[in-house]
């Protein structure tokens, strides 16, 4: 146990290296200045230990706090239980409340989490391509108001990168060629991917290294560590023509040709590491203590590699140039493997069980082999829509982790979705569930959460809840990569079992009960005429029944093609038509619906016109056919998929219309070739790359 110690004792070093709460006091400021004024923060002494206290003494409200981490959840704590009030991905509810509540008793809360993990590679791109400075203060705001202690940084590695390949005697064309766009930088440096969507303009690569700086130093004065993507043998494919060293091909990653790895028991390992390290220290310093980084994600080739001896020699480099370093590894799939961890010092190691909603890989694998881990829940892939989380097992597993058999290795929680704007319920009960020592029942809990949520309690807002509880929010068990998805996204045919390659079309609920939610839900909508959360969130819930709708519209349009019956399919090929322009209608309400807000989001974040063209082009490209061009490799369209204003109609709709006119023809008789699918959707991504 002492030599886990460690960890702990780097976190607790950040918050003191934070200093005093003036990062806490301007975050006050920017989201709740009708109460900002009225804080007084004091500094809490108590080794080992993050703990907040409340109180109200002299009309002042006292935050007591062993660090600024402690002390924004503290804040946050007092906004959602006294005042009914919240800040999320879908809406805020932060309007000033008067007279401020009392707290009469001193409320003290201890984490019982050391670590408080967010994001995942994915999220910078399906959410956070193109975020600029505003979107990542809210996000930020957001991480440290829920307690968010650790977060992935993965959005500025181009300068990081391209420095280091500048120094192996790469040329620019051959950077160009490496480095993805910047809506794929994710899997490229998970090792999937390498140059799609790029080249990345050199003006791109200076201002989202100036972005990441800026995000660091408002971490540091939240007391969010960051995590780093470190250096574990990536290299292009292109180096294993420029040197003798060994480099392992990693063949393909479906369509695309992965980046290769170079051995980390060659010669030649320590010394590119250290060359990406140093560049790492240059452009956003030293006060950097966890780095991230999976060899073999997701396959790859290891063969001739010493697992064992390549896991030592990653985490030596990073050791040399960081000491202290924590090496941070997903637990997905086979990784981390067994073999990788068999030799390394484990009290710098942590391994996030990711899919926790599902898996249990820390209970199979005892511990990660007596490795510190992370409890994990992804909840959401490729930023697809759908109400989806099994929130009591949420409370359940946690629980069940933290005090069973491998409990002295489990070290914290962590949010890690594909895509964050969603949901907004199951990540924040994830991060609350590290401020809670007691097993904690989600019935009990939503109750708060509809207040701060809303703004005030409602009756059949709270009737309603109970009823997503047990339907679209139930703990089902069995493997689902996210919510059900919506057969109107999907590419036509007679029968489909998903709208992604992946994912499901099965609801694991009682589709009539969440109708009645729903209605219970809207019976409120005069209570909340002024309420922006409720708003989005009764769209989000309307928008859920009419997907559901559709799958029975489905089938009696496959019964009708089926029987021959043309009068009855073009009924039934209406009333599946007329569901897209409902949901077309409904999304179109409000901005965080439309197609329209991301487009001008991608633009925005331009700086140039080719940094605005190539933005569109990469976000186009990722919610529609995702990327490559290889008809045999074609099974990544639709995996990020978006029910939006504007693409319900012009895409969805159009591409079902096209296949009912060639169904038609068919019922005729006729001898015509099915739709070029995989053609109209790139001139569709075309048509679309220009602002309206």
């Amino acid at each position: 146990m002492r030599k886990y110690s460690f960890l702990w004792l780097i976190l607790l070093s950040l918050q003191l290296r934070a200093g005093d709460f003036d990062g806490v006091k301007a975050l006050a400021e920017r989201r709740t200045p009708w109460l900002s004024q009225e804080l007084v923060f004091e500094k809490l002494s108590i080794p080992g230990k993050e703990v907040f206290e409340l109180q109200t003494r002299n009309g002042k409200l006292v935050i007591s706090a062993t660090g600024p981490n402690a002390a924004a959840v503290g804040l946050n704590w007092y906004l959602k239980y006294y005042c009914n009030r919240s800040l999320s991905h879908m809406g805020d509810n932060l309007s000033p409340v008067s007279p401020l509540p009392v707290v009469q008793t001193a409320l003290r809360k201890e984490a019982s989490s050391q670590y408080r993990y967010a994001l995942n590679y994915c999220t910078y791109n399906y959410t956070m391509s193109f975020y600029d400075w505003k979107a990542w203060e809210h996000e930020l705001d957001w991480m440290a108001l829920n307690g968010i202690n650790t977060m992935l940084v993965a959005n500025g590695e181009e300068a990081v990168w391209q420095n280091v390949l500048r120094r192996i005697g790469y040329t620019q064309k051959e950077i160009d060629d490496y480095i993805t766009g910047p809506a794929f930088n994710a899997w490229w440096l998970m090792g999937n991917i390498e140059g799609w969507g790029g080249p990345m303009p050199q003006s791109q690569i200076d201002s989202r290294k100036v972005l990441v700086q800026e995000m660091i130093a408002r971490m540091q004065s939240l007391g969010i560590a960051p995590v780093m993507p470190g250096f574990y043998g990536m290299v292009p494919s292109s180096l294993k023509n420029k040197t003798s060293a060994r480099i392992i091909p990693q063949g393909n990653w479906g369509a695309f040709t992965r980046p290769d790895i170079l051995d980390p028991t060659d010669t030649a390992f320590s010394r590119i590491a250290g060359i990406f390290y140093e560049e790492t220290k240059k452009l956003y310093g030293s006060n950097i203590h966890l780095f991230s980084g999976d060899p073999f994600h997701e396959g790859g080739i290891t063969t001739g590699v010493d697992l064992a001896k390549a896991g030592v020699n990653i985490q030596k480099s990073m050791q040399q140039y960081f000491p202290g370093a924590i090496w941070v590894l997903q637990g997905w799939q086979d990784n981390p493997r067994k073999e990788m961890l068999a030799q390394v010092d484990k009290s710098t190691i942590l391994v996030q069980e990711l899919f926790g909603e599902t898996t249990n890989n820390w209970e199979k694998r005892n511990g990660y082999e007596g490795t510190p881990f992370i409890w994990c829940m992804v909840n959401n892939f490729g930023e697809r829509p759908g109400l989806y989380g099994k929130l009591q097992r949420y409370a359940d597993e946690t629980h069940r982790a933290r005090t069973g058999t491998f409990g002295q290795y489990m070290k914290g929680v962590g949010i890690m979705p594909e895509g964050i704007d969603n949901n907004p319920v199951s990540y924040e009960l994830l991060m609350e569930l590290a401020w809670h020592q007691e097993h904690v029942n989600v019935d009990e809990w939503i109750k708060t959460y509809v207040k701060s949520r809303y703004g005030k309690s409602d009756e059949h807002l709270l009737q309603a809840w109970q009823l997503l509880l047990q339907t679209a929010y139930n703990s089902v068990p069995g493997y689902q990569e996210g919510p059900p998805e919506n057969i109107l996204c999907a590419r036509p045919a007679l029968e489909i079992k998903s709208v992604s390659s992946w994912g499901t079309l099965k609801k694991n609920y009682d589709t009539a009960s969440f109708a009645a939610a729903v209605r219970l839900f809207t019976e409120a909508a005069p209570r909340f005429r002024n309420s922006e959360t409720y708003l989005l969130d009764r769209i989000n819930f309307s928008r859920q029944v009419l997907s559901n709708q559709a799958d029975y519209a489905f089938a009696e349009l496959v019964k009708a093609y089926n029987s021959k019956d043309s009068v009855s399919f073009d009924v039934a090929a209406n009333s599946f038509l007329q569901l897209c322009t409902r949901l077309n209608n409904l999304l179109n309400i409000h901005p965080f619906y439309r197609l329209s807000t991301y487009q001008q989001q991608a633009w925005r974040a331009g700086n140039t016109s080719a940094e605005k063209e190539n933005n569109l082009h990469n976000a186009m490209m990722l919610i529609t056919y995702w990327g490559a061009n290889n008809r045999k490799e074609d099974y990544l369209h639709e995996y990020a998929y978006k029910e939006w204003g504007g693409m319900m109609d012009t895409f969805y709709k159009k591409r079902w219309e096209i296949y009912f006119g060639y169904l038609r023809k068919l019922m005729k008789g006729a001898a015509v070739p099915p739709p070029d699918y995989f053609a109209w959707e790139r001139d569709w991504v075309k048509t679309n790359e220009r602002i309206k």
